[in-house]
This record gives C-alpha cells, structure tokens and sequence, in this order.
C-alpha cells in the first residue's frame, strides 16, 4: 500500500503594519505557500499584543513604526510574556542604531521592506527554525559602525535641540546649560559622528536611526 503523504507543518503568521498596501503584499507573497498561513493582522502595538495573546503565532512580522508604540516596545511586552516569541522586525529604515536596538531586544531578524518580495517567505522560515535573520543591506550597515561611540542622553538632547532648527543659545535654555556646554556638546558629536557640521550631524543621526525628525 502506498504511504500516506504528510502534508507540511503550517507555520502561523502575524502581520503587523498599519499600511494596508503593506499588509496587502504579505498576504499575496504568501498565499501561494503551502507551509505557512497568516493567522491575524495588527495595525498597532496594544492590537499586536492582543493578537499574539490570542493567536499564538510562530512567527510575527512586526512593522518598527506604529501609530501607537514603536515596533520595539510592543515586541518588548510580547517578550515579557512569551520569551520564546519569534519577531521578524520590518522597516523602511536602515539605521544600525535601530537595528542594534531591536536586536539587543529580543528581535530575531530584520528585513527592508523594499527586500519583502525576495526574501520574506525565506525568512520566515528561518526564524521558523530558530536561525536569525538580518537583510545583506541591513547588516552592511551594522557592520560599518559596530564598535562605533554612542551619543550621551545629554548629546542626543543637544542634538534633538539641533534637529529642530535652534541655535546654542535657545538650546541652553531649553536644557538649563550654558552656550559653552553646549558647543563643547556639539564638537564631541561631531566627532562620534565623523560629521563635518551640525546639518551633516543631523542628517548622519536620522539615517543611522539616531534620532527621528
């Protein structure tokens, strides 16, 4: 008699995203596989949470930008209940700052957007297995600037001041230092950035995921 055939463990998938287009995609990227099947979608942190409670998904793909939460912090809280959680972090960023971030907490990959349609159902089936995942231009990044020196809370404050167009002056008043403090704030990110001015500073800071404007 012939052997039944077996048919594929499913691997059940949550989509969080609060682009429709996004989800959208996801949906048509996985609908002809036969090995996975998404089980819920999310389009903010607390929805996420509640439908990791409900659903138990093997794997999550977790959007970083949410009209609620970041993208971290949710994972976070998903994490806090169930350690073992496999999060797949999504973003059109590719800041090595974030990609540190999402990693140190608990992320177990992250994929470009742009790269969904090649590699999405890849890694989902990786994570699945409990190998991570980081996209090529993603750890490209990473790799550039691991080692590199980290911007002080009082820095990325200075900095922050800097983003949002005010001078030292208006800076020191705001933090309650003085215009000297501040400049010699400013020359040490300049040079943790390798950044020639205080619009390079800013520039190099959104795009490593630094800080957001």
């Amino acid at each position: 008699m012939p052997m039944p055939s077996s048919s594929p463990e499913i691997i059940s998938v949550l989509v969080v995203d609060d682009h429709p287009l996004l989800r959208d995609g996801v949906a048509f990227a996985l609908s002809g596989e036969a090995d996975m099947r998404i089980v819920a979608n999310a389009t903010d942190g607390r929805s996420a949470i509640e439908a990791f409670r409900e659903h138990r998904p093997d794997v999550t793909l977790m959007d970083l930008q949410l009209p609620d939460m970041s993208g971290v912090d949710a994972m976070c809280v998903i994490r806090s209940e169930f350690p073992l959680a496999r999060i797949l972090v999504l973003t059109t960023y590719r800041g090595d700052v974030q990609v540190a971030n999402a990693l140190k907490k608990g992320a177990s990959g992250f994929l470009l957007k742009a790269s969904l349609r090649k590699e999405l159902r890849d890694a989902i089936r990786a994570v699945n297995a409990g190998r991570r995942v980081i996209s090529p231009d993603v750890a490209s990044n990473l790799a550039e600037y691991l080692g590199g020196e980290i911007l002080s809370e009082r820095e990325l404050q200075v900095l922050g001041g800097v983003a949002r167009g005010y001078g030292n002056k208006k800076i020191a008043s705001e933090l309650g230092i003085s215009e000297d403090t501040v400049k010699s704030h400013m020359k040490s990110i300049l040079s943790k950035l390798g950044a020639n001015d205080r619009t390079h500073a800013v520039v190099t800071a959104v795009k490593r995921g630094i800080i957001q404007i």
